[in-house]
């Protein structure tokens, strides 16, 4: 596996991330029925919190963040809760920040209050292990329900000791301050690796695709459906104007770095829910070692496969959902798969207001078990009506 003094912190291995969107059209790989769209009041402005980062990072020195002033608030814009890929045809008045899903049934996606199991002392010294969904820009919330979780503190350093964290990618776009998301877990990974802990991150395809409007922009890439860049595929999907003026190298090397598949106490940690990971290695370590490759090659049309592929989702629900989760186990080890990426009011076929007024939108409360129990959804839909979800495993089902 590759090393790298950008990734998960002090002596710490390397991760990877995700994409998101109304009016469009699911992509060609989707093939899946859309309902009936429904409305989403635009997400209200949060101010940034930024955090001090200058995390110690080995090898190369990560600057301090400059103080960032208030941003007025973004226009008023749906949320965006699916992944558009440019090319996709799109009907006429296309607003490229929201899009309709496929409907889950209820009846196959279980709401579990965010209640840990007593678990027995790791042997190995190590503390509990929590989890974080997408977060979208959103630092704010972040702090919130870090701090809920007794993970830091009031001024937003690791108050954890030995404990374990794991983002489960999907850190900018969308949100107010993808950057400053970027920085607060660069420093706690260095805080909680210097506590006996650590804090860690997986790629997400918001990562790939930040990444890939860096570095390539407007290069056209074969998208299988006509012409494609990454610079309009990461406006498409909520990218910030504020997030690439604020890119630094030392935010390339961290997010290029990152894994895109763990396993720990069983559970098998990935960003999507999507069996395309097994397009990438048979072992966890190929998995992470192929993708980290593929961007160290820096091949747009090798990277933009790389991001379609992973921008995939809803591979667990409905029929045939659990024995893609048994697929991927049976590869990659664990019981049962923990992801992001796809928000669960869509995964319940519901939508609520971000004033909490809708009566009849959805109540996140925690993350969701699904697919014969097999399956957790953690993207509590922070961009939407839902909430920014950081949860201890194992939980309740």
């Amino acid at each position: 596996m590759v090393e790298g003094s950008m990734t998960q912190g002090a002596g710490q291995e390397p991760v990877v991330r995700t994409a998101t969107l109304r009016d469009f059209r699911v992509p060609p790989y989707a093939q899946t029925p859309v309902p009936p769209q429904a409305q989403v009041a635009p997400p209200s402005s949060v101010p940034p919190r930024v955090p001090d980062p200058n995390p110690p990072a080995p090898g190369a020195p990560v600057p301090p963040a400059a103080s960032v002033p208030p941003r007025a608030p973004a226009p008023d814009r749906p949320p965006h809760p699916g992944n558009a890929v440019v090319g996709d045809e799109q009907p006429e008045g296309y607003t490229p920040t929201e899009r309709d899903l496929p409907v889950i049934r209820r009846g196959d996606t279980v709401q579990v209050q965010t209640v840990a199991e007593p678990a027995p002392a790791p042997e190995d010294g190590l503390g509990p292990l929590f989890v974080v969904g997408d977060v979208h820009g959103y630092l704010d919330e972040l702090l919130a329900a870090l701090g809920e979780q007794g993970l830091i503190d009031a001024d937003g350093n690791w108050a954890a000791g030995n404990a374990r964290l794991w983002f489960l990618g999907d850190f900018t776009d969308r949100g107010p301050d993808g950057i400053g998301v970027i920085d607060l877990v660069m420093r706690l990974s260095a805080e909680a690796a210097a506590a006996g802990g650590y804090c860690k991150a997986l790629m997400g395809n918001h990562e790939l695709l930040l990444l890939g409007a860096k570095r390539f922009a407007d290069t056209p890439v074969n998208s299988g459906a006509g012409t494609a860049t990454f610079q309009a595929a990461w406006l498409l999907n909520g990218g910030q104007k504020t997030d690439m003026e604020r890119l630094q190298d030392v935010h390339l090397q961290w997010m290029s770095r990152l894994d895109a598949v763990v396993e720990e106490d069983g559970h098998l940690l990935m960003h999507s829910d999507t069996t395309a990971y097994l397009d990438y290695g048979s072992t966890i370590e190929d998995v992470n070692d192929t993708i980290t490759a593929i961007l160290t090659r820096n091949d747009a049309d090798e990277c933009w496969d790389l991001f379609r592929k992973l921008t995939k989702r809803f591979a667990f629900r409905d029929e045939g959902g659990a024995d893609a989760v048994r697929e991927l186990m049976a590869t990659y080890g664990g019981q049962r798969v923990v992801h992001g990426h796809s928000p669960i009011p869509y995964l319940l076929g519901e939508v609520g207001t971000e004033d909490g007024e809708d009566a009849s939108g959805p109540v996140i409360n925690g993350p969701h078990v699904y697919a014969d129990g097999l399956a957790i959804a953690m993207d509590g839909g922070v961009t939407m009506a839902g909430k920014l979800l950081v949860v201890q495993l194992p939980l309740h089902a």
